[in-house]
């Protein structure tokens, strides 16, 4: 009988080259803005959500193939992970005229959504 092991793709070497891009990206984010801290939302079959908010303000977030991946690779990064998205984190972030044109659209002569 041969010796066979079903490999998961979630452990697999596919899913440590995914947590290790995750993680440069993180890390790139981070020496830009000096710092960051971030939350991972899980999003359904999508994956997971990675929002990062940098010392400066600047936020971006990330798409992780599942909140697993995203977990090790904020973890691999060493960055502050938050459990919600609210609060004092939240206060951090440092929007401008594009993204209220972008919440608020029409109403205030924002660009068409459509």
């Amino acid at each position: 009988m041969a010796d066979t092991q079903q490999v998961d793709a979630k452990t697999g070497a596919g899913h440590g080259r995914q947590v290790a891009r995750l993680a440069r990206w993180i890390d790139t984010f981070a020496k830009a803005h000096g710092g960051a801290e971030g939350q991972v939302s899980y999003v359904g079959e999508r994956g997971a959500r990675i929002v990062l908010v940098g010392a400066d303000g600047t936020w971006g977030d990330l798409m992780a193939p599942s909140y697993e991946s995203a977990r090790r690779a904020v973890t691999k990064s060493g960055i502050t992970v938050h459990d919600a998205f609210d609060g004092e984190f939240a206060a951090r972030v440092k929007t401008g005229p594009y993204e209220w044109s972008r919440m608020a659209g029409l109403q205030v002569g924002g660009p068409k959504n459509g």
